[in-house]
């Protein structure tokens, strides 16, 4: 099943940047996180092809092609490296026939950074970042949300699920039961646990694939969000972030705080004020007259 998926998944990825190469338009690369899909994006591609942009959507390498599959199939997800997925997102960037802009959420917004620090993007938006190399807080909300994953060293080489309990604490903690509930049967799957696992020992090992190059000269104007409930990747992981990202003197680096948002900010019913946030951000950096 794995090959079969693998090679579906790359073939609508390579559509993904047909269609934005023959639009001719400034691309808006999405990258999502651990336990969500593209499709998480679709609203977010509308309102960025309204204003002027061609969305891409691809996935990470084995994506299923929507939830019911991914549920049907949750093994696809198992034995992906931060490293690999990072390396695949960069060769898809590489077919593009235009600079784009990124856009990463969680484990999203990590690889969205480490895009931006090989220089790969006009502009980059970080939406709950998880963590890199040189971020140094460990908040307990955080290690209680990772637990699902890293409380069994086995998990290092497996697909995990969420329960809804799991779900409601690490994603939807700022929302009502009732959209928690609606949130996780839309879009929650399985998630590949070795990423939650080199995160964890990231400043422990000088070899890991958890790096970001903060000081790059061609790294483009960053923005990172953070929701202010965020139990998953709360302030202080963002705002570290962001300091560690701000020593960069060749480029502009914002920070923002979206108030009574949880992790699940993305595709909540309060989704379009951080779309809105992100889009005004890159607004002030990519001319798409040209």
């Amino acid at each position: 099943m794995s090959n079969v998926s693998g090679n579906a998944s790359f073939a609508r990825d390579l559509d993904e940047v047909e269609r934005a190469n023959a639009g001719g338009r400034v691309p808006v690369v999405f990258i999502h996180g651990l336990w969500l899909l593209p499709s998480s994006w679709q609203r977010w591609a509308t309102v960025f092809a309204e204003a002027g942009f061609a969305p891409v959507l691809p996935g990470w390498p084995d994506d299923p092609q929507d939830v019911r599959e991914a549920h049907a199939h949750p093994e696809v997800f198992a034995g992906k490296s931060v490293g690999q997925v990072a390396d695949h997102f960069c060769d898809l960037i590489g077919r593009l026939d235009r600079e784009p802009v990124v856009i990463g959420h969680s484990f999203g917004g990590l690889i969205t950074q480490i895009i931006a620090g090989r220089g790969l993007s006009q502009a980059s938006v970080a939406i709950d970042p998880a963590p890199f190399r040189g971020v140094l807080p460990l908040p307990l909300s955080s290690l209680w949300a990772a637990g699902a994953v890293l409380g069994n060293p086995a998990n290092y080489h497996r697909a995990v699920p969420l329960t809804f309990g799991q779900f409601r604490y690490a994603f939807a903690n700022a929302v009502s039961e009732e959209e928690a509930r609606q949130l996780y049967d839309t879009f929650a799957v399985a998630a590949p646990g070795e990423p939650l696992f080199q995160a964890a020992a990231a400043n422990l090992n000088p070899w890991t694939e958890v790096k970001v190059d903060t000081l790059a000269a061609d790294r483009g104007p960053l923005l990172i969000i953070s929701g202010q409930k965020d139990n998953t990747v709360p302030w202080a992981l963002a705002n570290a972030a962001y300091k560690k990202q701000a020593r960069n003197a060749h480029a502009v680096t914002d920070i923002t705080e979206i108030a009574d948002r949880g992790h699940s900010l993305t595709i909540d019913s309060g989704w379009r004020e951080v779309a809105d946030t992100a889009l005004s951000f890159v607004r002030r950096f990519v001319d798409l007259t040209v």
